[in-house]
């Protein structure tokens, strides 16, 4: 008899135990027929807020409108530079050049795959106006010298805070720690919404004031426009939704956390984690694991082998940035970056969602370890913080 699935994501589990909830939540929106913007995503933005140890809150349309309106707020445009990392979803590269700047990428940290800082300042020119960690998987990048860096060169910063809401650094959370912080509630985010959404956090009550007024074409009051914005308003249906789940937030990254370390306990036993003596640790002080990433070697044959025995797995992600093809004009060439290129070649997230039950991980390493076999070879596995 076939073993059953498991998925590297289950929101129809996480959906069981709050479904209850949500529909009171919808029905509210639905009773009330306010749906764009109003009391419910104003309470979100309060929320969000305090969740984030941050001043200002405000909604938008998703996680990429979030960077690009900070970018347009931040009065970035052609002719001008932006520092990131190209080991990240294309919305942190493409929004940069969506307002006509031109990104600059810096290779990563090998531990943790977040941007290095020490890489940072030998890149910056004239023209560079703004530094764009991202805070991969789940895992504040070093933040202290980033800003720093920013402090000496009169740059903003912006966190790339997609994958990382309630993560922390140094005691503070993600979203407080630069000039912007960017969040997204794509569905599959550690807090997701039922579709798009976003979030951009500050501690600048004028910056914040600007991007409220841009999320509206830049209307303030309505039909008179002293700048120009964009559609980039959040939806009451979506805020509803969010506040229901961001009260079990804590609970959820507690388990997610709690499945990482069991990971780290059972590739030990199997003797899967090749020359480290022990699975390494996150770095920073709070890791909320929105994916857990391992380093494999023969990576796509594990993958496969994975999918065949119908466990859910994704290479986040394939290609960096550098190199893909929409941003060949930047003259980038394979070996330019390859802490960013070795990592998008030996990288692998497997299921972390809050409701995976031990045996389900059990199994997902045990086929792991039996892939190895049937490969006949030493096994380097790791951990990616």
């Amino acid at each position: 008899m076939s073993q059953s699935k498991i998925p590297l994501l289950d929101l129809k589990a996480q959906y069981e135990t709050i479904k209850d909830e949500l529909a009171v939540a919808v029905s509210g929106v639905l009773e009330s027929q306010r749906f764009i913007l109003g009391p419910e995503v104003e309470a979100l933005e309060h929320e969000i807020a305090d969740y984030c140890q941050a001043a200002h809150c405000i909604g938008v349309s998703s996680g990429s409108d979030a960077l690009l309106i900070s970018l347009m707020a931040l009065d970035i445009g052609a002719g001008d530079e932006v520092i990131t990392s190209p080991y990240t979803f294309f919305a942190t590269g493409g929004a940069i050049a969506r307002v006509g700047a031109k990104v600059v990428f810096v290779d990563i940290d090998p531990q943790t795959f977040n941007i290095a800082p020490q890489q940072i300042e030998d890149r910056i020119t004239p023209r560079t106006k703004a530094i764009v960690p991202v805070h991969l998987y789940g895992q504040c990048a070093e933040m202290e010298p980033i800003n720093a860096i920013a402090a000496r060169h009169g740059l903003a910063v912006i966190e790339d805070a997609a994958q990382a809401l309630g993560a922390e650094y140094q005691g503070r959370r993600a979203g407080s720690l630069g000039t912007v912080g960017c969040f997204s509630f794509f569905p599959s985010k550690n807090l997701g919404a039922c579709g798009d959404g976003g979030a951009v956090t500050t501690n600048d009550g004028q910056l914040a004031d600007k991007i409220r007024c841009m999320r509206v074409h830049g209307s303030k009051p309505k039909y008179f426009h002293k700048i120009i914005g964009g559609n980039f308003r959040l939806d009451a249906l979506q805020a509803a939704v969010l506040r229901v789940k961001l009260k079990y937030l804590d609970r959820w990254t507690a388990d997610r956390q709690r499945n990482a370390a069991n990971y780290a306990k059972l590739f030990a036993a199997k003797g899967l984690d090749g020359a480290l003596a022990t699975t390494p640790q996150p770095v920073q002080d709070r890791h909320v694991f929105n994916q857990y990433i391992v380093r494999l070697s023969d990576r796509d044959r594990v993958q496969a082998y994975l999918k065949e025995q119908g466990i859910g797995c994704e290479i986040y992600y394939p290609v960096p940035l550098h190199l893909q093809d929409c941003f060949a004009d930047l003259g980038y060439q394979t070996g330019d970056l390859p802490r960013s290129e070795a990592a998008a070649n030996s990288t692998l997230a497997l299921p972390v969602y809050p409701e995976l039950s031990p045996a389900a991980q059990q199994r997902v390493v045990d086929e792991i370890d039996r892939c190895y076999e049937a490969l006949g070879k030493n096994t380097t596995l790791r951990h990616a913080a």
